[in-house]
């Protein structure tokens, strides 16, 4: 199975069974077509390389249609041929037999989402938490469960030395007192069990000082900023509890954490951050919001679609998806340019490594919802993800009895990976969506594994623009 587009130029040929990436001449691009046309009829590839009427036919053809030499246009054919060869083009799935168990993999805890406060100083419209204190189950987490949680972790953690631990909310600042003794907590856990913490931080930014910034910048390994774009966007939907926007009471603080965990000069755990947004009805032009952020300085960015009921006012719908595509690739070409004239900044969605990885199991097995992660809250339940915090019926357990819904867990587990889910065995994506978000598809036809088929469109048009882009960087 292939997948055959042009963008910006490019012709773009992507085998799904191996997420091979060529970038071919228009020529070449078109042999491909006649050679797909001839496998979706049900050839064999394998016949089709080996018959030399299809050679000559193929040849003949694309040589008319681009004024090329016979030879040069079967030299063309050669060479795919030979990509065949090399299971780089029309390649056999490797990975459907060993699906499951690549998912097992998955069966070590690695990271844990820390609910430390079901509740929050804003009062965002499209809040998948229910305003911050996840309908009505608000909280504040005690020193006591953070400890325990932390404690929790490790215990389920085998032989994995680096795990992670995500400051959560509603807004985590306004118990961040308790963050931070969790995160000194961590540090004696690390020399008593060799073991090493990645804390990251999720904030609004209301409350972000300087004691926030120092700290973070000596122990957070990210900080994860909540900002929509421009101030009207972002003012539409994230308001304060008096209804008023935010924009203003947030961007400084911004500012001057990325201004402060920004400079190579000072020691810190890391330099990582990024801008989170979303995106709903109300702007449908949303590279604007992504290049507002970039031009206040702020390099790594991110904005997703709200996932939403369909019935709410700022809801997202099919009839968008051609400006949100368009939006995409606007957004694409701008990065370029920017990147061409020394202004270059990341788009979460875009960032695609063509040679490192993920490794194949991640990639085959998912995001390791329920198996390599969990969500605490405040009481100290567990979920298996933050988005399925306050879903009664998704509850595995808790951080004093561990696992106490194994069924639950199994869900998640053996029964979910790229193969299971309904529609992701035939997409060209696949190895590089990893099949998606198990929420959403939960949220969104009461099963993780039918997918949310709005956000699989966008999911590939970001691929395609991300591929589009690791092209182009290769010609700079």
């Amino acid at each position: 199975m292939i997948h055959q587009y042009k963008l910006n130029g490019y012709c773009i040929v992507v085998d799904a069974n191996s997420a091979s990436v060529h970038t071919v001449d228009d020529a070449a691009y078109d042999m491909i077509s006649i050679l797909d046309r001839e496998l979706c009829s049900g050839a064999d590839a394998a016949g089709i390389f080996s018959d030399v009427n299809i050679r000559s036919e193929a040849a003949s053809k694309v040589a008319l249609d681009h004024d090329i030499p016979v030879d040069d246009a079967e030299e063309i054919f050669d060479d795919l041929a030979e990509l065949h060869a090399e299971g780089l083009l029309w390649s056999e799935d490797p990975y459907e037999e060993a699906a499951g168990e690549l998912k097992i993999k998955q069966s070590v805890l690695k990271a844990i989402c820390l609910h430390v406060a079901h509740g929050c100083n804003m009062d965002c419209e499209y809040c998948f938490a229910g305003k911050g204190d996840y309908s009505g189950k608000s909280g504040i987490m005690s020193l006591e469960t953070g400890k325990r949680a932390l404690d929790y972790l490790v215990e389920n953690s085998g032989s994995r030395r680096h795990l992670e631990v995500d400051f959560f909310g509603g807004e985590p600042l306004i118990n961040w007192e308790v963050c931070k003794e969790l995160v000194r907590y961590g540090r004696e856990l690390e020399k008593k069990y060799d073991k090493v913490f990645n804390f990251t931080l999720t904030t609004n930014g209301v409350l972000i000082d300087d004691d926030v910034i120092d700290f973070t910048d000596r122990e957070m390994g990210n900080v994860v900023l909540s900002m929509d774009g421009r101030r009207e966007t972002h003012d539409r939907m994230r308001h304060s509890k008096s209804g008023s926007g935010t924009y203003d009471s947030i961007i400084d603080n911004f500012r001057a954490l990325v201004r402060s965990r920004t400079d190579e000069s000072a020691e810190r755990r890391s330099h990582e951050y990024y801008m989170r947004g979303t995106y709903t009805a109300y702007n449908k032009d949303f590279s604007r919001d992504v290049l507002a952020m970039a031009d206040l300085g702020f390099t790594e960015t991110s904005i997703e679609p709200v996932v939403s009921d369909p019935a709410a006012p700022y809801a997202l719908h099919e009839n968008d998806l051609p400006q949100l595509f368009e939006e995409y690739e606007k957004l694409a070409f701008e990065m370029l340019r920017r990147e061409k004239a020394g202004e270059g900044f990341s788009f979460y969605h875009y960032t695609v490594d063509l040679t490192g990885g993920p490794c194949i199991y991640k990639r085959v097995s998912g995001c390791g919802v329920a198996t390599e992660y969990l969500a605490v809250t405040p009481s100290g339940d567990l979920y298996p993800c933050h988005q399925f915090v306050g879903d009664d019926d998704m509850i595995v357990g808790n951080i004093y009895e561990g696992i106490t819904h194994p069924e639950t867990v199994d869900i998640f587990s053996g029964n979910n990976n790229l193969y299971t889910r309904d529609e992701c065995k035939g997409c060209w994506a696949k190895l590089y969506c990893a099949g998606g978000c198990a929420a959403n598809n939960y949220h969104s036809n009461g099963d993780i594994n039918k997918v949310y088929r709005f956000g699989c469109e966008l999911q590939r048009k970001r691929i395609e623009c991300a591929l589009m882009l690791a092209a182009a960087r290769q010609e700079i």
